[in-house]
């Protein structure tokens, strides 16, 4: 049989009694497709003889009243048969459908061996940028209607609809790469690979270069031209309203702050209440004032970076043909030539090779390269971190012009606005002095600059890690005065790192002076970070215990003994430091501790929100008293009761190791949920968890401060433990020390305000539209038992209503403000 040929295709669904081989059937939907067009549908319940379980009936919602009047199987196999046999089997997950529908056809005397197809491995390939490929999850990312889910015909008519847009996809790919994707398609199971066949043999036209640029066997999307820029209106509400959107009064404040700033020399700090807006609150005022300095903004997370590339900026793009670039670091980009040689370097790991295909796609698409547009690499790190640029860029290489590190540079030279992270702003200024000369700067979420600017003095390096590098060097190296300082090095670290933690640090203090004499006299490329962390520029030096892996890793830490002052790393025109916490405290503000010798300060008054309630249990134990497993199971309980309200839940946690103790508690009583580091980074987990009507999502870090969640208009925030700094953390240490020079309480006057203030961060997360409503629930009994538990409630009762009372009575009363 031709390939040329196979133009017909019978997309099945079915509904069974179970998941095994022996289930039977108990619905039949079917679609004909020929020729790019649905010739003809099918559907029919089949009466299995069997009662159906719970589940089933949940799930479908067929009934066993509906089956006891329906033909059974024997009486339809004639005509299903008929309708298929002369086509390709397609179907979402084909192996289920496929295989049940050809057993029970078999008994009936009828003998399916036609080619199978798989949407679920074709929409991986061909779609590489979403995040799941469930069907309903698919159908929704690609408007296709699905009134009906897991009922046959409506499963089988959306996935028809999907292969229908599949093939429209692969069509408008262009040729050099389905030629490259049929020399890797064998890989993909069953058939499928007949769908690249067929459509490579009807595409009889040349690629079009006008779109796409061809480097060696890869086609690479080019860069699309914007048209002219069209001038903003210097009114912020006239350019809203071209935007299609309302004004807000405190947004349209905010601005106002934002355009007279632009008269003052020194910077200005704007603190303003989260959910108003602010993103759109300085770009459009700052743009719209005629002035030739590039905007700059920096936000703390590439998560939040994303967020404003995708959104905002997109809006100023497709409106107003504003030009905007995002840019990170080098290793956030593919590499084409590592990815090249990997398409050269044979494997025989189908998944490997079915991600390969999946490159290659997003390759023809992609305008940006940035390796975090390509979702699922779960399982597959070691493959994409093999692709990462390394930042060296060689001239003569075939892939320099088409290099997307380099393109990101060159348009961020010229884009009217610029996008970045906290961390790569300061990187790139100690690299290069003029980088923010002579442009506006904002930095939004500014509260998070702190802990950036502390990182610029901080060395991190695992000693584990590193003992196992110096025995594979220990095997390379000839010269003989370098092996025995290497097995030197290699005895100091091993006494080091073999230990308890007290031990460790005791052993590392008195071996430093022996270490770094080693050091000096290797000339080791592996052994430079190191040396590094280990020399004079960093003289505080300590050991962590990272209890998260297997085994147990030593984590070598060292840093300066001062703080940095920001404005000695970036040195704008102009300046602004913008969020909802700059002021700590009555004695302290977020420009004391970044060391500004001058600024404006300007505050938006917050108003007490009616659309956020705070519960406290008064009920809780005292975490002192629990052991770990103790509150994690603690913890885990209270989540499976949470649960029971069928609203969205966000769980915070202050700790990793107990945010993963708490997902496999979850496991084992098989609570459906995400976490992060399980099961995917922030980003990808945000998006799979706006699409669930009742999820629970378990994060940690970025999800305090770092990631907005405006599609769900009720959600359930759960504060698992009040986010103190460790006191004995370097960076807490010198605050200390700046705060105990001046005569301050540093607990009061920072470790007390600076949790406050992330405590209100994550509140904000779920306050960004005002028909949202968020419910709080704090699980940490020290916020009604410590002495400064008043200072706490004080604040929340002045912004926020709060309740209190016993867990199990709180909850009908979560349950009724969420209605």
């Amino acid at each position: 049989m031709k390939v040329n040929k196979l133009r017909k295709y019978a997309v099945v669904d079915l509904e069974a009694t179970g998941t095994a081989i022996d289930s039977s059937i108990i619905q039949v939907g079917i679609v004909i497709i020929e020729n790019g067009q649905i010739t003809e549908t099918f559907e029919t319940d089949v009466n299995p003889h069997q009662p159906l379980d719970e589940h089933i009936i949940s799930l479908t919602g067929i009934t066993d009243e509906q089956l006891s009047v329906a033909p059974e199987f024997s009486q339809v196999a004639s005509r299903i048969y008929e309708l298929i046999k002369d086509a390709i089997f397609v179907a979402h997950n084909v192996k289920f459908d496929a295989n049940l529908l050809t057993e029970q056809l078999f008994w009936e005397g009828y003998e399916l061996r036609q080619p199978r197809v798989d949407t679920v491995e074709l929409s991986q390939v061909f779609f590489p940028t979403l995040e799941k490929y469930s069907l309903a999850q698919l159908a929704s990312a690609l408007e296709v209607r699905l009134n009906q889910a897991h009922t046959a015909i409506a499963d089988a008519q959306a996935t028809a609809e999907i292969f229908l847009m599949l093939q429209e996809k692969i069509r408008q790919l262009p040729q050099q790469t389905l030629q490259v994707l049929k020399t890797f398609s064998h890989h993909l199971l069953y058939e499928s690979h007949l769908i690249i066949d067929e459509i490579l043999e009807e595409k009889m036209r040349e690629d079009d270069l006008d779109q796409y640029e061809l480097v060696e066997h890869l086609m690479l999307k080019k860069s699309l031209p914007l048209a002219k820029e069209k001038e903003l209106a210097r009114n912020f509400t006239d350019n809203l309203k071209t935007l299609g959107l309302d004004v807000r009064p405190k947004q349209e404040a905010f601005a106002q702050l934002i355009e007279q700033g632009l008269a003052l020399p020194e910077p200005s700090l704007i603190q303003a209440p989260t959910g108003i807006g602010k993103s759109l609150g300085y770009l459009l005022p700052l743009l719209s004032q005629g002035f030739k300095e590039q905007l700059v903004v920096a936000v703390p997370t590439k998560t939040l970076q994303d967020q404003l590339y995708y959104q905002e900026a997109a809006w100023l793009r497709n409106c107003f043909n504003l030009s905007s670039q995002s840019i990170k670091a080098a290793r956030n980009y593919i590499k084409l030539e590592y990815f090249q040689k990997s398409l050269e370097t044979p494997e025989s790991n189908r998944l490997l090779n079915r991600y390969k295909m999946r490159v290659l796609v997003w390759l023809a698409e992609t305008q940006t390269g940035d390796l975090d547009e390509i979702r699922q690499q779960q399982g597959m790190e070691s493959f994409f971190e093999a692709l990462r640029h390394d930042g060296r860029l060689d001239v003569y290489s075939p892939f320099y012009e088409m290099d997307f590190w380099r393109r990101a540079q060159e348009k961020a030279k010229t884009s009217r606005l610029l996008i970045t992270n906290h961390a790569y702003l300061l990187e790139e200024s100690k690299e290069r002095q003029n980088f923010i000369t002579n442009k506006v700067l904002v930095i939004d979420e500014a509260q998070a600059m702190l802990a950036t600017l502390e990182a610029q003095t901080h060395q991190r390096l695992n000693l584990t890690q590193l003992l196992s590098q110096i025995k594979l060097l220990l095997d390379e190296i000839t010269n003989h005065l370098q092996q025995r300082l290497l097995e030197s090095l290699q005895f100091e670290l091993e006494q080091v790192v073999n230990g308890n933690e007290s031990y460790c640090q005791e052993q590392l203090e008195l071996r430093l002076p022996k270490l770094r004499q080693d050091l000096s006299e290797l000339d080791l490329v592996a052994l430079q970070p190191l040396a590094k962390a280990l020399s004079e520029d960093f003289p505080l030096v300590w050991l962590e215990k990272d209890e998260l892996n297997e085994p147990d890793q030593i984590i070598l830490h060292s840093s300066q003994k001062e703080l940095v002052r920001l404005t000695e790393l970036i040195k704008p025109k102009k300046l602004y430091l913008i969020s909802s916490s700059l002021q700590i405290s009555q004695e302290v503000n977020l420009a004391d501790l970044l060391q500004l010798e001058s600024y404006h300060f300007e505050r938006l008054p917050s108003e007490r929100t009616t659309t956020q309630h705070i519960y406290l249990p008064r009920d809780l134990p005292d975490i002192r008293s629990l052991s770990q497993e103790q509150y994690a199971l603690f913890l885990a309980e209270k989540l499976v009761q949470l649960v029971q309200l069928d609203y969205p839940i966000l769980a915070l946690f202050t700790s990793k190791k107990m945010m993963l103790k708490v997902s496999d508690l979850l496991d084992e009583v098989e609570v459906n949920h995400l976490c992060q580091y399980k099961n995917g980074q922030p980003f990808g987990l945000k998006k799979r968890f706006d699409r669930e009507k009742n999820g629970l999502l378990l994060g940690t870090g970025t999800f305090w401060e770092g990631v907005d969640f405006k599609e769900q208009d009720r959600l359930l925030t759960i504060i698992t433990q009040l986010p103190f700094e460790n006191p004995k953390d370097c960076f807490s240490q010198k605050i200390y020390r700046e705060l105990e020079q001046k005569g301050q309480n540093p607990f009061m006057s920072y470790t007390l305000p600076m949790m406050l203030l992330r405590l209100i961060q994550a509140f904000g997360r779920s306050q960004r539209r005002p028909e949202q409503k968020s419910a709080i629930l704090i699980l940490d009994q020290r916020l009604l038992s410590r002495s400064y538990s008043s200072t706490i409630l004080d604040y929340l009762e002045d912004n926020f209503q709060l309740e209190q009372g016993n867990f199990i009575k709180i909850l009908p009363v979560i349950a009724e403000f969420l209605i």
